[in-house]
């Protein structure tokens, strides 16, 4: 599977993490997700708030496909940071406002 670009949320403080849209490789298998040096496992059984772990610390996170709307934190609202590396791509192709492409956090 091609790198994507995704919703990806801390969810070991609580409901509401920190949260960021950027690329996530994938292992062959899919079960695997890499991002920024970090290896990410499916939870199973799947938590109410997270559906991956991190292998190295434990904590969960809640990883997903970024919404053509906005609206991408699973519970709650809070800031959302953009990478750079993939910041006009997100505001271009995902949502379809290329007017917001220097925007590097969402509110």
């Amino acid at each position: 599977m091609p790198p994507r670009i995704m919703y990806i949320e801390c969810k070991t403080t609580g409901l509401e993490g920190p949260a960021r849209i950027g690329r996530v490789s994938f292992s062959n298998t899919s079960k695997t997700l890499y991002y920024k040096g970090r290896k990410f496992q499916k939870l199973n059984p799947k938590g109410d708030k997270a559906n991956y772990f991190d292998v190295e610390t434990g904590e969960q996170y809640w990883i997903s496909g970024c919404k053509k709307r906005g609206g991408d934190r699973l519970y709650g609202v809070g800031k959302i940071e953009i990478d750079d590396d993939v910041r006009e791509e997100y505001w271009t192709i995902i949502r379809e406002s290329p007017a917001s492409k220097d925007q590097k956090v969402i509110r």
